[in-house]
């Protein structure tokens, strides 16, 4: 039976990334998390100065009432330079952030290929710092990067698709899986209990990323998440949209219907089909 990142939970918690509300800052990010009743949140480190900044999250967490649940590395193309340019240190400094912020995954992309030493070992080097770290490390699913006239370039190494790959963990984004033209249902089915942390998000098929909020794409979110609850799935749920052209009340309004679309397709509100 699937179940997720190790140790007993009721249920999924479902969580708000902190780039949810982006443009908006990490701190809105608690406010608008705590406000909307989620779970808790994970924390995208390095979309702003404070992400950044562990202590500073903290002061947030404990002034929120609201748990870390998950943190995402600094490893996306704008955030290179965050926590310095070594990948490994930076991971483990995730790991160590997780650990004091009290969250149990921390998120990883796959190496970009010209980061080829890191890429050589990435795979025996995620599972050992995990073990060093006491946290789960959930690689994520990526996505060939496709130019207008329709090539594709292999941004990453070992690979974009993870399936294949001896990872212990994976993180399921959804988004990510419509830009590569998977589906995400089927990664589900395949991954089985490798599948520790979910990305809720929706995409078309679009060679950009478009986390749409979830139901608005082709990925067929809600049956992803019903057949999450009848597989016993006990990870997080990251609600991980781009809100960017909302205002504030229109932010709130679109997460709060996208917590309601997660709790009511995991079975989470009484009398939901």
């Amino acid at each position: 039976m699937m179940t997720g990142v190790s140790g007993p939970r009721a249920e999924s918690k479902v969580v708000l990334s902190t780039s949810s509300v982006y443009p908006e800052n990490t701190a809105a990010g608690f406010e608008v998390a705590a406000l909307l009743g989620y779970d808790g949140v994970e924390v995208m480190v390095g979309i702003d100065p404070l992400a950044a900044d562990v202590d500073a999250v903290e002061r947030l967490r404990d002034y929120h009432q609201l748990p870390v649940l998950a943190v995402h590395a600094p490893c996306l193309l704008v955030t290179q330079r965050v926590w310095g340019s070594d990948p490994w240190a930076k991971l483990k400094r995730a790991t160590e952030a997780a650990n004091q912020l009290g969250a149990d995954v921390v998120v990883v992309h796959p190496p970009f290929r010209w980061q080829r030493s890191y890429a050589t070992r990435f795979v025996e080097g995620v599972r050992a710092l995990a073990a060093a770290g006491g946290v789960t490390i959930a690689v994520e699913n990526m996505y060939p990067w496709r130019a207008p006239g329709g090539g594709e370039f292999q941004a990453y190494r070992p690979s974009w698709d993870p399936t294949d790959l001896d990872y212990d963990h994976l993180t399921l984004d959804l988004s990510h899986a419509a830009t590569a033209r998977q589906s995400a249902l089927d990664l589900v089915r395949r991954w089985e209990d490798r599948l520790a942390h979910v990305h809720l998000t929706d995409g078309n098929g679009s060679a950009k990323d478009e986390h749409l909020l979830p139901g608005r794409g082709s990925q067929r979110a809600d049956a992803v998440l019903a057949e999450l609850a009848g597989r016993g799935y006990r990870g997080h749920v990251v609600l991980e949209v781009n809100t960017n052209d909302l205002d504030r009340p229109a932010r709130e309004e679109a997460l709060a219907d996208a917590l309601r679309f997660a709790r009511k397709h995991l079975g989470q509100i009484e009398g939901a089909a």
